[in-house]
């Protein structure tokens, strides 16, 4: 069974940057595609970005785009997700989760219920 530990959260202001981090291990890091999802508190848990197990597509959340970016690196079973130009309506737990079905297109990747695997989540607060 995959295993997701996530890392890098924290308290930052608006306009400031934080990088998370999610080490995969228990499983072929490289077959699963990843996604980031976030949960503010009194809202449902929402997409933030994915990455497809070659690395070769990523998606984004119209409210991330152009501000965040997910990458992974194979060798270091990793996934990242850089975020930039931080908001207060950025704040929120950050989960990591990977899949085992191979998805690639967006369809499937904005939905949590085709994720498999999650970690714990890192909290991000940004303040005004």
């Amino acid at each position: 069974q995959v295993q997701l530990v996530e890392s890098g959260g924290g308290l930052v202001q608006t306009g400031g940057s934080l990088r998370l981090s999610c080490a995969a291990s228990g499983g072929t890091f490289s077959n699963n595609a990843m996604g980031w999802f976030r949960q503010a508190p009194g809202k449902e848990r929402e997409f933030v970005a994915a990455i497809t197990f070659s690395g070769s597509s990523t998606y984004y959340a119209d409210s991330v785009k152009g501000r965040f970016t997910i990458s992974r690196d194979n060798a270091k079973s990793t996934v990242y997700l850089q975020m930039n130009s931080l908001k207060p309506e950025d704040t929120a737990v950050y989960y990591c989760a990977a899949e085992r079905e191979y998805y690639t297109e967006a369809y499937y990747l904005r939905h949590s219920t085709n994720y498999d695997y999650w970690g714990q989540g890192t909290q991000v607060t940004v303040s005004s």
